[in-house]
């Protein structure tokens, strides 16, 4: 639940981009998760859609009563090419929880069209580092904004929506520019994160707090996430 104490935070901008879904008073670090939508559509994005319900658990299942979460409010569900609309309001969401909560560490946490949104804001000052779910990562996806920050991923091995193939090339490829690179798959996951769905909240859940903490929390990736060859299967 969300904490109104108003004496240690402001309120949040009337129809901003940025929705709260815990609000301690003084945060140490946030967590912005980002939903997936389409790859083309201008009409409007809405709290009720399946994309954005399915990351209710994930946001629930973030650990830490110091932690702010919030949700990035899209204003339309498409990604529309050049436009890229879901990056434009992921940097207005991470701008709005800057002036919330100061320059607190951030882990974006992000979803199919989330999970390329959250790569392409990774450069954003208030980003520690990415966590993304079965990304739409396509062919050359940019990764020079990486630089400076930590970049994992985990990916179904039966996705047939996006391409574990190709989020690891670009995990791969991230690796020369970000501070750390790994990845893991879902054994018999599916893009909807639905088989298996406790070891896909529990994992991601774990990464977050491991990005925040990396001293006190454990990473609960095997070493070989990290490695040069094969990534392992969880």
């Amino acid at each position: 639940m969300v904490q109104q104490d108003e004496t240690e935070l402001p309120p949040p901008a009337p129809g901003g981009a940025l929705l709260l879904r815990h609000r301690p008073a003084r945060p140490r670090a946030a967590v912005l998760v980002l939903h997936g939508g389409q790859e083309t559509s201008h009409r409007p994005a809405r709290p009720w859609q399946l994309a954005a319900l399915r990351m209710g658990p994930f946001a629930r299942a973030v650990p830490g009563d110091d932690i702010l979460v919030a949700r990035a409010r899209y204003r339309v569900r498409g990604w529309n090419g050049e436009r890229a609309d879901p990056v434009r309001d992921t940097h207005r969401a991470l701008d709005e929880l800057a002036q919330l909560a100061g320059p607190v560490p951030t882990v974006l946490l992000g979803h199919s069209m989330g999970g390329r949104a959250a790569l392409r804001a990774a450069g954003h000052p208030q980003v520690r580092g990415v966590v993304a779910l079965a990304p739409w990562w396509p062919p050359g996806e940019p990764v020079e904004q990486t630089a400076g920050r930590h970049i994992l991923c985990l990916h179904g091995d039966q996705d047939r929506v996006t391409s574990p193939t190709e989020s690891a090339d670009c995990v791969r490829r991230a690796r020369a520019t970000a501070i750390r690179t790994g990845m893991a798959l879902i054994g018999g996951g599916d893009h909807a994160m639905l088989r298996r769905h406790r070891l896909w909240h529990d994992t991601a859940a774990a990464l977050v707090a491991h990005l925040l903490d990396p001293a006190g929390t454990p990473d609960p990736l095997p070493e070989e996430s990290y490695g040069t060859a094969g990534f392992p299967v969880l």
